[in-house]
């Protein structure tokens, strides 16, 4: 039933915008990330202190970008029918309202987990193949890196899934789209933020913490959908 809905909503919605825009913010972010080390090597600085450092900050981009693709994806499945009262025509489908919007949520949910993981490959990959070329920064990689980065990618993009959770209770407290997008970008924000070097994200007990509150926040904000008055 539920995979049956959520094809229904990828028919519904064409989701070719939102893989168009990942292919651009990929792109956007390799060229960000070898013009940072291009334009401070001009002036004889060093922005990296090596590949690793570097490729750190290719998960942040990448986390905070699809963060806030999830959240424009939860306004625009979820927030804004209820605000246009467009979702009171699903609700009367004979099937349970929870798991209308379940499907919804695990389909955004999925979407944004699979899309962190292969723009993080996809970037840091590119960044890497241009390295090699350009010699941009030290390559300090060691031979296990691969394998113990690919099981943080995994983990980080779980933990940032759960916490784009946290941004749709928000938008459904005022049943406001802005409110969806600006919240996202507040706890993205203060979770990558940089202070010297130090994220709260690199604790990955924090982001994880997160976005096991993210998928509570998301439970408890419909536990009881079946029930209430949709307006």
């Amino acid at each position: 039933m539920l995979v049956n809905l959520m094809k229904l909503e990828m028919k519904k919605n064409k989701f070719g915008w939102y893989f168009k825009g990942a292919v651009i913010a990929n792109l956007l972010i390799v060229l960000f990330m070898c013009f940072i080390p291009y334009a401070d090597g001009l002036e004889g600085r060093s922005t990296y202190s090596g590949l690793t450092e570097a490729l750190g900050l290719v998960g942040t981009f990448v986390r905070v970008t699809f963060v806030i693709f999830a959240s424009v994806l939860f306004a625009k499945l979820i927030i804004d029918e209820y605000k246009n009262n467009t979702i009171s025509v699903l609700f009367t489908y004979p099937i349970q309202r929870k798991k209308i919007i379940l499907a919804k949520i695990i389909l955004i949910t999925g979407m944004t987990f699979i899309v962190i993981v292969v723009s993080n490959v996809f970037v840091a990959g590119s960044f890497v193949i241009v390295n090699d070329y350009s010699h941009f920064v030290q390559n300090d990689l060691t031979s296990n890196w691969i394998s113990l980065e690919f099981v943080n990618i995994i983990v980080q993009a779980i933990a940032a899934t759960g916490m784009s959770l946290i941004s749709l209770y928000f938008g459904m407290r005022k049943k406001s789209v802005p409110t969806t997008i600006v919240s996202s970008l507040l706890i993205i924000g203060v979770v990558n933020s940089n202070n010297g070097g130090f994220t709260l994200s690199s604790i990955i007990a924090i982001p994880l913490t997160l976005g096991l509150i993210g998928v509570c926040v998301a439970y408890f904000t419909f536990r009881n959908i079946d029930r209430v008055d949709i307006v």
